[in-house]
């Protein structure tokens, strides 16, 4: 399959097809970095947070799959060895082991809005290639980050 079997130019939709290969590999250590968040949090803040953080990362997981799978739909392989993400992301792993509950926040915070950063780039080089089906995928993402991202900023006391 490729990007003409649903009406696209293969050549106009690549630009797209390669940001959503760096996106996806930004998203799994994002991903990952939840997942640590969600299995060391302490504190006070525990209850509220450890529920926060697996609703954030049963999205990303869902999200994960939803882009690979596009990028299929677009004809290209996506990335999938763990090589490839850390090679490619510009969120970086941390250690969550002892952090504290706030940092942990403001970690996820500089993650979602390295994302949505990607995804105004994304809904940009979708429009251009006239790929609504991509566009409107990230749009629905990136209006999920930005509503968390004032939850997680208002829970943090942050304007």
């Amino acid at each position: 399959m490729n990007a003409e079997t649903i009406s696209l130019n293969e050549q106009e939709v690549k630009p797209a097809v390669d940001l959503l290969n760096d996106y996806l590999a930004n998203y799994h250590i994002h991903y990952q970095k939840l997942r640590g968040c969600h299995w060391n949090i302490k504190g006070q803040n525990f209850f509220t947070l450890h529920v926060k953080f697996e609703e954030l990362y049963t999205n990303a997981q869902q999200t994960i799959d939803e882009i690979a799978e596009r990028v299929l739909t677009l004809g290209k392989p996506p990335h999938s060895r763990f090589q490839d993400y850390i090679n490619e992301s510009s969120i970086q792993e941390i250690d969550t082991i002892g952090m504290p509950d706030l940092q942990m926040v403001d970690a996820l915070l500089d993650d979602m809005a390295k994302l949505i950063e990607m995804e105004r780039v994304l809904l940009m080089a979708t429009e251009e290639a006239g790929d609504d089906g991509t566009n409107d995928m990230v749009n629905r993402f990136m209006q999920y980050k930005e509503k968390n991202t004032w939850m997680l900023r208002s829970f943090a006391g942050k304007k």
